[in-house]
């Protein structure tokens, strides 16, 4: 996945559409929570098993949520100048500090 492709995607998506102004980190991360909401709410009901083995239906919607999640995530990064993979991976050698093997 090339998130700088994506997140000048993104820009120009957003700019095209005039929604720079309301996309600022508050509001991008008050709209990420309510898509990990959504999420939530295809596996809410289901038991482990069912939540592995989705329809289609829900293999779609999953997908869906997913992806806006993402999208939300890289404009959050993007606007407050934040490197995704370089804070991954600092946060998973952190990670390893705290719950050593």
């Amino acid at each position: 996945m090339n998130i700088d492709k994506i997140k000048q995607k993104l820009k120009k998506f957003s700019n095209e559409r005039n929604w720079d102004g309301y996309h600022n980190p508050k509001n991008l991360s008050m709209a990420l929570s309510v898509e990990a909401s959504e999420l939530v709410e295809i596996f809410q009901w289901l038991t482990i098993e069912e939540s592995k083995s989705l329809n289609d239906k829900q293999i779609q919607a999953t997908k869906e949520e997913l992806a806006d999640i993402l999208i939300y995530l890289i404009r959050i990064a993007d606007k407050l100048d934040i490197n995704l993979e370089k804070a991954v991976e600092e946060k998973i050698k952190l990670n390893a500090k705290k719950y050593p093997l």
